[in-house]
């Protein structure tokens, strides 16, 4: 099992498999263009974790600074593939997340998880993350994908 961060055109590429499981919207030239901007622009950080000589999980994440949480380690997405499910790669890649926040000097560690995502509410809540707001949102128009 290995945990490595994408960083080119083809290791971004790589995690799409897993990360259309959660954002179905995208097309794979769409994938690659907004992670490229989003790392650019915004400190996202790409990683996958590989097992069976495949790319069974992902997630993206950044650190950044708010008034009402201090320096703050973000997971905007985590995902294991459903076919892969039930072998603790997605727990596996959790604990990496938390241990990174933890080098990284973040005073907080969040993500949001939509309401129904039971299975992934169990992991989460099974690190002792808390389930600690209500997001709102509310969208304008079509996505841009």
């Amino acid at each position: 099992m290995e945990i490595c961060k994408a960083q080119s055109k083809s290791e971004i590429a790589a995690c799409f498999p897993a990360m259309h499981e959660l954002r179905p919207h995208f097309t794979e030239i769409a994938f690659v263009g907004q992670v490229q901007r989003q790392m650019q622009n915004h400190g996202y950080v790409l990683v996958s974790l590989t097992a069976q000589a495949q790319i069974v999980a992902a997630a993206g994440y950044r650190i950044a600074e708010y008034l009402a949480w201090g320096r703050t380690f973000y997971v905007d997405d985590l995902i294991c593939r459903s076919a892969f499910r039930k072998h603790g790669y997605g727990g596996k890649l959790l604990d990496w997340l938390l241990e990174k926040a933890q080098e990284s000097g973040c005073a907080q560690f969040h993500l949001d998880s939509g309401v129904q995502r039971h299975d992934a509410h169990r992991l989460y809540l099974g690190r002792k993350l808390q389930i600690s707001s209500h997001h709102f949102s509310k969208e304008f128009g079509d996505r841009a994908a």
